[in-house]
């Protein structure tokens, strides 16, 4: 008995409220709160906070963007961050089925599962790229320390010779090779991490059309990938929750080795000024406010359908306020802490190649794959220090990736909603990783690469804002405020703070209107280096974003007219008021105005001709008393 009121109070549960209430058994819930907390960290903290936030963090002002960033966190992150929880915890459903609340705009979860189903093929890709790095890591001698293999060129020009020993002649080096007048005079220096990236790892084609052969160890690593992913999501959360006490929380360890290891490196400190030196004039240019407020969107993973869906395996009662700004600043204290581990690295690189840490900065795949690699060659030990990096880079991956295609699984099987369905879970999940596998075959080729940013480009990108406008403004101004305030009320025992009120119906949704003002007036056609995009291939990651956008006026249309009603004004009313169904899925929750008449079909809410068989057929009693769901046994 103490067990289960200690469990009902990790969750959040209202005291004096018994736990086994709270259990959904159709769906099945979190095996405790810090399950959950641990998976949203996973989820929203990703490659981007260690590729993305420090390289911005330094060309906007240092410090003083760290100004902008967290009002922005403030105003936007959290609130947002608060909100999409409390949708999903409130509903206990994924993307689709939220939208019960006004059937008309369910083409933003349709336009989410798009989303999610773009950034799952590409970002998956990126995980098996860091696999094989792992794997190639695992040698005495990193391969892209030197100059001397059959893929370089003439224009390489590595930091060590073969001929350098353990003691490592920096300065001998640096004469011999004369990097630093190379660098700063000409600024072209290939460097052998570049040239093992592209011309041994990508073996990149000229052109984003010309595909090239499959890169099987590429490939290979893909499959490796999803099985990964499949394995730890084989029994839905119930396995995945087990699995992010690791994937979650390994990488602070990784981080921490990393960073102790980093700030007793020769030209850390300079490295560190670099990335937080404040330029407090940067504050009043508006590039650097809409890169902060861009940052914070993206990288809590708004609008990708993945909080939704964390959330909707809560428990009822469970206090998702405050897992949202424990979640929330953990990422964006990762980011600030990425930060410190990436530029004590490049800054003792810096000072050995004897050039300004600017011309050794880079972010996403350059500063993963290429900038941090040669960096780690000048360290004793390198491989190990390779391996501890590429490992974190994988944690990290697959800790989105496990929210990713959970999303577009929890969403499928909530849509059609049968006993079969649920039963046969694993069997769609198995699905979804194989076609993901399938359609990330493409970028495996020598023409990936190209493919793989394009689709980072746009796929997610305003469309992302346009979502999460409308979600805003639906559940505030469609649905009401004053509702949606009464249901957190019930649901967490007292209503949101007066700040988050203000905050949903203000300032956010003018927030995220600024970003996605700003995504247009900054917006440049995609390149790769030297390498321009043709027109055709802009205009078809265009159409990727549109694809997730168009869903939205489509399927409105398409309940429109659906709907009952004689005049296009009634078709309008009925199909943006919310359903019968809508409101918490456990008839024990219903109260106040979702408390059922008698004799209404709302006794049983959702899916009511399956309840009784619910309550009977999918309820065992297991060796320990408790119950559990066919679902958790297959």
């Amino acid at each position: 008995m103490a067990e289960k009121c200690g469990d009902g109070m990790l969750n959040g549960a209202v005291p004096g409220e018994a736990t086994k209430r709270d259990e959904n058994v159709k769906r099945g819930n979190w095996g405790n709160q810090i399950e959950f907390v641990l998976t949203s960290v996973g989820y929203a903290v990703g490659l981007g906070n260690v590729w993305r936030f420090p390289y911005l963090c330094y060309r906007n002002g240092g410090g003083a963007f760290m100004f902008p960033y967290f009002i922005m966190l403030v105003f936007c992150g959290i609130p947002l961050f608060f909100m999409e929880l409390s949708f999903g915890q409130f509903a206990s459903q994924g993307c689709l089925g939220v939208w019960r609340v006004s059937p008309m705009f369910k083409g933003v979860g349709y336009g989410m599962m798009v989303v999610s189903t773009y950034i799952g093929i590409y970002y998956n890709v990126v995980i098996c790229i860091a696999f094989y790095y792992f794997f190639m890591s695992m040698t005495r001698v990193l391969p892209w320390t030197y100059c001397n293999n059959p893929w370089n060129t003439d224009s390489c020009v590595g930091v060590l010779s073969p001929s350098t020993n353990s003691s490592f002649n920096f300065t001998a080096q640096r004469e011999a090779f004369n990097i630093s007048e190379l660098i700063n005079q000409t600024g072209k220096r290939t460097s052998p991490s570049e040239e093992y990236w592209r011309r041994y790892v990508l073996r990149i084609s000229d052109d984003i059309g010309n595909f090239g052969d499959v890169r099987l160890p590429i490939l290979g690593c893909l499959g490796l990938s999803w099985v990964v992913v499949f394995l730890c999501l084989i029994r839905g959360v119930k396995s995945s929750g087990k699995v992010v006490y690791f994937t979650a929380t390994f990488p602070y360890v990784v981080l921490t080795i990393l960073f102790i290891r980093g700030i007793t490196l020769e030209g850390a400190v300079d490295g560190i000024m670099y990335y937080l030196t404040p330029q407090w004039d940067k504050i009043l240019d508006a590039k650097v406010w809409g890169d902060a407020a861009s940052q914070i969107f993206y990288s809590l993973g708004c609008a990708w359908g993945g909080l939704i869906t964390m959330a909707s395996y809560n428990k009822f009662h469970n206090n998702c306020y405050r897992d949202s700004i424990i979640i929330s600043i953990t990422n964006c204290a990762t980011s600030v802490y990425a930060g410190f581990v990436i530029f004590s690295i490049l800054g003792f690189m810096a000072n050995h190649l004897g050039v300004d840490v600017s011309k050794v900065a880079d972010h996403g795949p350059g500063l993963a794959f290429v900038a941090y690699p040669e960096a780690l060659t000048l360290l004793p030990i390198s491989p190990l220090w390779s391996i501890l990096f590429f490992f974190m880079l994988i944690l990290l991956g697959l800790g989105t990736q496990f929210c990713l295609l959970e999303t577009l699984v929890t969403a499928i099987v909530d849509e059609i909603g049968n006993d079969w369905i649920i039963r046969w879970k694993t069997c769609v999940t198995m699905g979804v990783a194989v076609v993901g596998f399938l359609l990330g075959i493409p970028l495996t080729t020598q023409a990936g690469i190209y493919w793989l940013l394009l689709m980072d480009n746009y796929a997610a990108s305003f469309s992302l804002v346009i979502i999460s406008c409308i979600m805003c403004v639906t559940i505030m101004y469609i649905y009401g405020h004053r509702n949606y305030f009464k249901d957190i009320e019930m649901m967490l025992g007292f209503p949101p703070p007066l700040f988050f009120q203000i905050c949903w119906r203000f300032f956010s949704p003018a927030i995220i209107f600024f970003i996605l003002i700003f995504t247009v007036i900054q917006y440049r056609p995609i390149s790769y280096n030297d390498y321009v995009y043709p027109d055709w291939a802009i205009m078809l990651g265009f159409l990727m974003a549109l694809s997730s956008v168009i869903c939205i006026p489509l399927y409105a249309a398409f309940k429109i007219w659906c709907s009952d009603g004689d005049t296009f004004l009634q078709r309008l009313k009925n199909a943006v008021k919310p359903n019968k169904d809508w409101g918490p899925a456990l008839s024990e929750h219903r109260t106040g105005r979702y408390a059922p008449s008698d004799g209404s079909p709302e006794a049983q809410p959702l899916n009511p001709e399956k309840h009784k068989k619910e309550e009977i057929g999918l309820t065992i009693q297991g060796s320990n008393g408790q119950a559990h769901s066919q679902d958790s046994k297959v």
